[in-house]
């Protein structure tokens, strides 16, 4: 188990340990170390996501399917990108961080609900396969916010 420090951040050697360098002048190195595992992570969020998504939407409409969908999943991509892309152990800021996290996840309903209401607009009666495909380009712009906000909001160093 990864011993914490004081600040409740993982061991010297993690991503985000309590040795890392803070500032703009670390920023590049950090996000080299951190990219790969944000995008693992945002990979098996977004599949589990879609998952969700198509196993709810047969019996709700497909806002509805989205907000529980989305909810489930954002709470555990903000939980494992804390431990895995950031380096944060123990339970110090823990609940901070999923609040904080919970502007990232209003950013991506925003966008995947208002994908989705464009779509319905669009195309009434839309395949799921549609439906998939315009919430995985909502994903994407969501994405990008997300890294930023978790990088330089709610994961940043105090």
């Amino acid at each position: 188990m990864l011993s914490t420090g004081r600040d409740g951040h993982g061991s010297p050697d993690a991503p985000g340990g309590p040795d890392a360098p803070a500032g703009p002048a670390a920023a590049p190195g950090q996000v080299r170390r951190q990219l790969p595992s944000f995008l693992v992570i945002g990979v098996l969020s977004t599949l589990f996501y879609l998952a969700l998504f198509v196993a709810l939407r047969p019996v709700t409409s497909s806002q509805v399917a989205n907000l529980v969908a989305l909810a489930v999943s954002a709470v555990a991509n903000t939980a494992a990108n804390r431990r895995f892309t950031f380096g944060i152990t123990g339970s110090d800021g823990a609940v901070r961080h999923q609040l904080q996290g919970a502007v990232a996840f209003l950013i991506g309903l925003g966008l995947s609900s208002g994908a989705l209401a464009l779509l319905g607009a669009a195309v009434p009666h839309a395949s799921r396969v549609v439906e998939v495909t315009g919430l995985v380009a909502a994903n994407g712009l969501a994405t990008v916010a997300r890294f930023v906000l978790l990088k330089v909001w709610v994961f940043r160093k105090r």
